[in-house]
């Protein structure tokens, strides 16, 4: 009975190893990849109708101008970079948009770290972290928020391999391509091992 119980425990013990092993291999895999992707984040003035549509139209065109000044860049450095001296530009844009609109609130556009949860796309999906963001804030910034990828430009990829293309041009490597096109099912059960011993240390705090 003995020997039972102390095999029990070493094999508990075994595994409690490899979850925490498995779980640190998930977040650094994780922390590498964030360090690799700028986010857009636009908020909207509130969650009314009118607001949340203006958001959308706002999203399309700051897009549409940052992608095309970050086409050509090589690394999140320089795309950080380059987005610094956009900021001026994608505010007066958004603004552009809200007063087309008949609204005459702010436009704030600003490069920040934030906190993320988890986001599925139809095409790929981002584990959650700190991420660097271009985040837009129109007028109180009191609706729901839409997220996406601004470098590499992973929102237009509408095939896994127009995605594929554009984040290894970026710098990802195969495992984070793997990693957010959930084509390895060993990333996935790393990050939801990782997730819920985050999620347990969080409970015992």
């Amino acid at each position: 009975m003995k020997k039972s119980v102390i095999c029990l425990l070493s094999i508990l013990f075994a595994l409690g190893a490899t979850a925490v092993w498995t779980a640190a291999d998930a977040h650094e895999a994780r922390e590498d990849l964030a360090g690799k992707l700028i986010r857009l984040h636009v908020v909207a003035n509130s969650d009314s109708e009118a607001d949340q549509a203006v958001k959308l139209q706002v999203r399309d065109v700051v897009l549409e101008a940052a992608e095309s000044q970050l086409e050509d860049c090589a690394t999140v450095e320089e795309a950080e970079k380059r987005l610094k001296g956009l900021l001026p530009e994608l505010e007066a844009l958004a603004a552009a948009v809200t007063a087309e609109n008949g609204f005459d609130y702010s436009a704030r556009a600003a490069l920040t770290w934030e906190a993320y949860p988890t986001r599925e796309y139809d095409t790929f999906t981002l584990p959650a972290g700190r991420y660097l963001s271009l985040r837009v804030t129109l007028g109180e910034g009191e609706g729901q928020n839409w997220w996406c990828v601004v470098f590499p430009p992973l929102c237009m990829a509408a095939t896994t391999e127009e995605f594929a293309g554009s984040a290894e041009t970026a710098g990802l490597t195969e495992e984070e391509v793997s990693l957010i096109t959930q084509e390895s099912e060993g990333y996935v059960v790393r990050l939801k091992i990782i997730e819920l011993v985050e999620e347990w240390i969080s409970g015992l705090s």
